[in-house]
């Protein structure tokens, strides 16, 4: 069963008809966001500088780019 396109759920109206953030939290808000990528990145990068070469090949990577990839900084995408 599907939802006509032109009826909005209940949560939708509910997230619809809450008042916007304050500048303050939505600034928090983007920033705990920042870190939280930078912080995944940071850890996938370390874990593929660790992965063996039949790994890497699995995923279609050698372990050059592998290398390289890794040594990139957090901020960096």
């Amino acid at each position: 069963m599907t939802q006509n396109a032109t009826t909005p759920s209940p949560s939708m109206l509910y997230l619809s008809s809450r008042p916007a953030l304050p500048v303050l939290a939505e600034v928090a808000v983007s920033f705990a966001v920042l870190v939280t990528k930078w912080t995944v990145r940071q850890r996938t990068r370390q874990a593929l500088r660790q992965l063996p070469p039949d790994l890497l090949k699995d995923v279609g990577l050698t372990p050059d780019e592998a290398q390289h990839q890794g040594t990139l900084p957090f901020w960096r995408p």
